[in-house]
């Protein structure tokens, strides 16, 4: 087991704190609620499907990216800057505020949050499959079940190890489950690619995955790849959300143009504070 130590320079506003705290409430990424001020996490390394831990913590405007493992270390590294959001030059993101007064004013309630989403789109897709028609509870009991009888250490299995895993799963999960194995290994999922092209086209070429629709490929893009300028359609409570802070008659598309070009950081930091909100009701 090896271990490399790197440090990022983030360009414009982050918080480790504020991004930490919105992973512990997303259920998927199964980030446990840490005592320390770093960030630490277990994941796959796409450039090789190696299991890697993280440890991350913020050195004034950097980022302290420690990584162990037996593969590819580097690329493990990289990767945690993309889940992370760190790889953004989002210097140009205080501008949204200034053009926006809802956003605005959701900046200063999250200062410095950057979207944390899926470890890889092969993960985003797993979870795609898993949580379909149910619970999400029920989906994160399912991800946790397999990551205990076929993961390593706490980390999602490969997906060479996933398409031959025997699974007892309600559904065509096994079957779907096996086609995004498949892609992984392909390189149909790859974030790097994902990223090249139009969010759309990305969208258009996860669809042809096996058991990935609309909404599911939406999550790969978006939240696997973490692509910083889209505007998810299938997002019912954004669309909720945006009538409550922007009237009735507010059309998501059009109030997105002022967002431009962080407009899935945007969709996110709105999403958050729903969830917030909707917390300290409730």
């Amino acid at each position: 087991m090896r271990t490399l130590s790197t440090e990022y320079e983030v360009r414009g506003p982050w918080s480790l704190a504020t991004s930490r705290r919105f992973w512990e409430g997303f259920a998927p990424a199964a980030l446990a609620a840490q005592a320390s001020d770093a960030l630490s996490t277990v994941f796959r390394v796409e450039a090789d499907w190696s299991w890697a831990s993280a440890e991350v913590t913020q050195r004034e405007s950097s980022a302290v990216v420690q990584v162990r493992g037996d593969g590819d270390l580097e690329a493990a590294a990289a990767q945690v800057t993309r889940f992370l959001s760190l790889d953004v030059d989002a210097e140009g993101w205080p501008e949204v505020g200034k053009r926006d007064a809802v956003i605005a004013d959701a900046q200063r309630e999250l200062p410095g949050l950057r979207p944390c989403g899926f470890h890889s789109p092969y993960e985003a897709a797993a979870w795609a499959v898993l949580s379909q028609r149910i619970r999400i509870v029920q989906a994160a009991r399912l991800r946790a079940g397999i990551i205990e009888d076929y993961g390593d250490e706490g980390a999602f299995p490969s997906p060479e190890r996933l398409r031959r895993a025997d699974l007892d799963l309600p559904g065509r999960k096994n079957e779907f489950l096996r086609a995004v194995a498949d892609a992984a290994l392909e390189g149909r999922l790859d974030t790097a690619t994902l990223r090249s092209v139009d969010p759309q086209e990305a969208e258009q070429r996860v669809q042809q995955v096996k058991g990935i629709g609309p909404f599911a490929a939406e999550l790969v893009v978006l939240r696997g790849a973490n692509v910083p300028d889209a505007v998810p359609a299938n997002e019912s409570r954004l669309h909720a959300e945006i009538a409550e802070r922007y009237g009735d008659d507010a059309v998501l598309d059009e109030v997105s143009l002022a967002w431009r070009p962080f407009r899935t950081w945007a969709c996110v930091l709105l999403r958050a504070m729903r969830e917030y909100r909707t917390h300290e009701i409730g």
